[in-house]
């Protein structure tokens, strides 16, 4: 009997599925009945030095299909929509996975690296979206099992690190990407959601220790396997998912539920005739201190031994 999971007959679509996470990803899909198409172009940790041949090694083993192009180029995501199409004949998966890193202190920082972690970690998953959810909207009306959307973000654009202004900042901003495309699409019944991963990859890799601390979190996540990831993303994209608009985590056997930016603390304060500087220090002192979250960076908050 066939499991309420499997992906069979399913069609997904991996951005940066050539290698680590996304390729694990891929495989499990894959793995699941789906039929997926690889975008990846095969650039190193920088988005320099494309390297076509990865995605289509990635798609041989999986029997899928490879889409080399930049996905965050201008028509580039629409034509690996329309690959999936051509190709399999729908997309009701996509896994936003692409993603490269340009860290620098902020003070150091130079605008050109900016704009390109920005335009390949969160406008090249807007220009994927925004090209397959038309199609997966219309397939939803014709009667086909509604779509799924994954998109992998990081506890760096939760919690902030050093020297990952750009990163964080795009990791960040695909949060609020997942949780307006879950509202855009409620009504189509398709469902999208974030997931925060904990693995052995080339980020986690790209790491450079600040202090010791940090030395024992990077060893630690060179430990855990991508599969857990994948096996996450895979429940996610099944059509018997009823999960949509939230932030998971995931490392080695631990699974976590972020929560999501809502008020914690409130005060009410004189009318504006009143309120001066002084009465709002006073108030906020008083009432906020306890509840400020402090400046711990994601490798601190995580660097516990993980469960394998």
């Amino acid at each position: 009997m066939q499991s309420a999971f499997s992906l069979a007959g399913r069609v997904g679509l991996v951005t940066g599925g050539a290698r680590g996470i996304g390729r694990a990803v891929a495989e499990a899909l894959s793995a699941a009945g789906a039929q997926c198409v690889i975008a990846d172009a095969g650039v190193d940790i920088s988005g320099a030095n494309p390297d076509v041949s990865l995605a289509a090694a990635a798609a041989d083993a999986i029997g899928g299909v490879a889409f080399t192009e930049d996905i965050s180029a201008p028509g580039a995501a629409q034509r690996a929509v329309d690959l999936a199409v051509e190709r399999f004949g729908a997309i009701d998966i996509v896994v936003n996975g692409a993603a490269i890193l340009r860290d620098a202190f902020i003070f150091k920082s130079r605008r050109e690296d900016w704009d390109r972690v920005l335009q390949t970690n969160l406008t090249g998953a807007y220009a994927t979206l925004a090209a397959a959810t038309p199609l997966m909207r219309e397939a939803a009306k014709q009667g086909r099992a509604p779509g799924r959307i994954v998109n992998l973000v990081s506890t760096a654009g939760l919690y902030g690190n050093f020297g990952q202004a750009a990163y964080a900042s795009t990791k960040g901003g695909l949060v609020a990407l997942t949780r307006v495309v879950a509202m855009d699409l409620a009504r189509s019944g398709i469902h999208c959601n974030a997931v925060a991963p904990f693995a052995a990859t080339r980020v986690t890799d790209a790491i450079r220790p600040a202090n010791d601390a940090q030395a024992v979190y990077k060893a630690r996540a060179m430990t855990i396997p991508a599969g857990y990831v994948a096996r996450l993303v895979a429940w996610l994209a099944a059509s018997a998912c009823a999960v949509t608009g939230q932030l998971f985590g995931i490392r080695g056997r631990e699974v976590f539920l972020f929560s999501q930016p809502r008020p914690i603390a409130r005060v009410v304060t004189p009318a504006l005739a009143e309120l001066t500087p002084e009465s709002l220090d006073s108030l906020i002192t008083m009432e906020f201190t306890e509840h400020f979250t402090d400046l711990a960076t994601d490798l601190e908050a995580f660097n516990t031994e993980p469960l394998l």
